[in-house]
């Protein structure tokens, strides 16, 4: 009970700690400013990974926790000892040679890191919610997503502070948000997703070997596409940083977008495989295989539940559908262990739970 509420105030002392220090940088007029524009592209990239989740959907209290260590946990880190990594540059490289060695160096090593800190302590004590290269996806891009927004109110704010509005062509807020939130609000997600895909392949996989280095290859990668977008912008000129955006990462987005469609399209495949096992087993009825077998059957399903019956019966029907999705990915192709099988044991009572429930608000439904 304790652990909890520790952890919580934790994260509240880490928000008002980095809220604090942002507003005595830039003042509290333009923190304001900076939040109104930060909640656009983040509002985007967030509705990106929930439709990447639609298949196998996280608990939305661990989505949310993910976001906030990234906003405020993954933040005060990076703050602090990239704070510390451009003092000591300076001091070695003289005055402008920390920011160099900062954006180079220690916010690509530190901030993937203080990122993917969250996906492992996950993967180490809920494997059940972490099973696969999507959930990986998942959870590092609201990790990232978290640490995009409370770093674009800074730099959103400075601009503000700095330059005010501007006209969409100078250093103001509207130059800022073009660039940050325009151009490039998938960077950071981007670059923590590598190692959630390394990490996702480590959760699936049998083999001892890869359960150690497909993580470390995954966060290196994420560490130099990092290094190599800061050093474009640090060290390049216009045309450089077009070059680094256009020639690697708009290709490298439409790659990561490829393996989550193929990844969706497996994740469709394994629960269509089950749902005729399901059915000899009596978990589920014959009628409703077509239904839960895609993702518009099972929205019409819950569209039909909520018309007729209301909204918790729909919420009833979202239940179900997932709890048939997790123990079709609990069952595939595998034996079960002890644990799987008290998982197993969970999730069909969540699936009959909500299955009565279902049936019950629809049989206290007004007929039309």
């Amino acid at each position: 009970m304790l652990l909890p509420v520790l952890g919580l105030i934790a994260v509240a002392l880490c928000g008002l700690f980095v809220f604090g220090t942002v507003t005595e940088k830039v003042g509290l007029p333009a923190v304001t400013i900076g939040v109104l524009a930060a909640l656009v592209p983040v509002a985007v990239v967030v509705t990106a990974f929930l439709w990447v989740d639609r298949w196998e959907p996280e608990p939305p209290k661990l989505l949310l926790l993910s976001f906030v260590w990234g906003a405020c946990v993954a933040t005060i880190i990076a703050l602090l000892l990239n704070s510390g990594a451009e003092a000591v540059g300076d001091l070695l490289l003289g005055s402008g040679g920390g920011g160099k060695i900062s954006g180079l160096v220690s916010a690509p090593l530190v901030e993937e890191a203080a990122k993917a800190a969250f996906i492992l302590l996950l993967w180490w004590r809920r494997p059940a919610e972490f099973d696969g290269v999507v959930d990986g996806i998942v959870y590092a891009g609201f990790t990232a997503a978290g640490f995009a927004f409370t770093e674009n109110i800074y730099y959103f704010g400075r601009a503000f502070a700095e330059h005010g509005f501007g006209d969409g062509t100078s250093a103001g807020v509207l130059a800022a948000f073009f660039l940050r939130g325009v151009l490039s609000p998938f960077t950071h997600p981007l670059f923590a997703v590598m190692t959630g895909i390394g990490l996702g392949v480590a959760a699936s996989t049998k083999v001892r070997s890869l359960r150690i280095l497909a993580p470390i290859g995954g966060y290196i990668v994420a560490v130099l596409l990092h290094a190599l977008w800061n050093g474009a912008a640090l060290l390049g000129g216009a045309k450089t940083f077009l070059n680094v955006y256009f020639l690697i990462m708009v290709p490298l987005f439409i790659g990561v977008f490829s393996v989550v469609v193929m990844q969706r399209r497996r994740e469709q495949r394994i629960v269509a495989a089950a749902l005729p096992m399901m059915v000899d087993a009596r978990w589920i009825a014959p009628s409703e295989v077509a239904l839960l077998a895609s993702l518009s059957g099972r929205r019409s399903w819950r569209k039909q539940a909520r018309k007729q019956s209301g909204r918790e019966a729909a919420k009833a029907v979202g239940r179900y559908q997932a709890s048939v999705t997790e123990l079709a990915f609990l069952r595939r192709g595998r034996k079960l262990t002890d644990e799987a099988k008290q998982r197993q044991r969970e999730l069909l009572q969540v699936l009959k739970t909500s299955r009565a429930e279902a049936v019950r608000l629809a049989d206290g439904a007004p007929r039309g």
